[in-house]
C-alpha cells in the first residue's frame, strides 16, 4: 500500500508522473492505472497523483498528450490492419486446404500466411508509421513555435514593465518638483504681502508751501 506523504511535489516527481501517464495514454491504458503505478514509485496515493496531474502537470504537457493520443490511435489502426491481414490469409489457407476447412483449423500456424499478405501488411505499417512521424514532427514544430512566441511575449512584457517603472519614477520626480515650486511661490506671495503691509505702516510726509514737512495720514 502506498504511503501518504505530505511534502511538496518535486520536479522529479512531476516528471515521473508525466512520463508514466503519457506512456499509459500511448499504450491505450487508463490514467487510473498510470496514477497507481506512479503512486507505487514515489510513495503517494493514486488520488494524490490524479489531483496533481489534473491541477498542474497536465497543463504543461498538452502538446505531448496530443502526440500520445495520436500514437495510440496509430497503434490501434496497426492492430486492426494486422488482424485483417491475418484473417484474410487464414481464409485463403482454409480454402486451399480442405482439411483445415473441415474443423482442423486448430493446427493453423504462421506458415499459412501468404507472402503477399505479409508484404501488404508491412507496406501499410510503413505508410502508417511515416504518417505518424509527420504528424509528430508537425506537433513538435507547433509546440516549438508556441514556446518561441511565449518567450517573445515574456521579453516584451519585461520591456514594458521596465518602461512603466521609468515613467513612474519620472512622474514622482516631476511631482516632487511641482510641490517644491508651489511651496516657493507660496512663500514669495506671503513675503510680498508682508512688504506691502510694512510700506503701508510707515509714516508719510509732504512739504508745505513754507518748506516745512508735515505728516500725511
Amino acid at each position: 500500500m502506498s504511503a501518504i506523504r505530505q511534502d511538496a511535489w518535486s520536479d522529479e516527481d512531476d516528471l515521473i508522473l508525466a512520463e508514466v501517464t503519457l506512456r499509459h495514454i500511448r499504450e491505450g491504458s487508463t490514467q487510473l492505472s498510470a496514477f497507481e503505478e506512479v503512486g507505487e514509485r514515489i510513495g503517494r496515493t493514486a488520488a494524490a497523483c490524479g489531483f496533481r496531474w489534473n491541477s498542474f502537470v497536465r497543463k504543461k504537457y498538452e502538446a505531448a498528450i496530443q502526440i500520445a493520443k495520436a500514437q495510440r490511435q496509430k497503434r490501434t489502426q496497426l492492430k486492426k490492419h494486422a488482424a485483417v491481414s491475418i484473417s484474410g490469409s487464414t481464409s485463403i489457407g482454409l480454402l486451399d486446404n480442405p482439411e483445415l476447412s473441415q474443423g482442423k483449423s486448430e493446427s493453423f500456424t504462421e506458415e499459412t500466411l501468404s507472402i503477399d499478405a505479409v508484404i501488404r501488411f508491412l507496406r501499410q505499417w510503413r505508410s502508417t508509421y511515416q504518417d505518424m512521424n509527420r504528424h509528430i514532427k508537425s506537433l513538435e514544430k507547433e509546440l516549438q513555435d508556441k514556446e518561441d512566441e511565449l518567450d517573445r511575449l515574456g521579453r516584451e512584457n519585461n520591456k514594458l514593465n521596465k518602461q512603466v517603472n521609468e515613467v513612474e519614477t519620472d512622474y514622482r520626480v516631476v511631482n516632487d518638483d511641482y510641490k517644491a515650486l508651489i511651496q516657493i511661490m507660496d512663500r514669495a506671495r506671503k513675503m510680498a504681502f508682508l512688504v506691502e503691509e510694512e510700506e503701508e505702516e510707515k509714516p508719510r510726509f509732504k512739504m508745505d508751501a513754507n518748506g516745512n514737512l508735515e505728516r500725511v495720514d
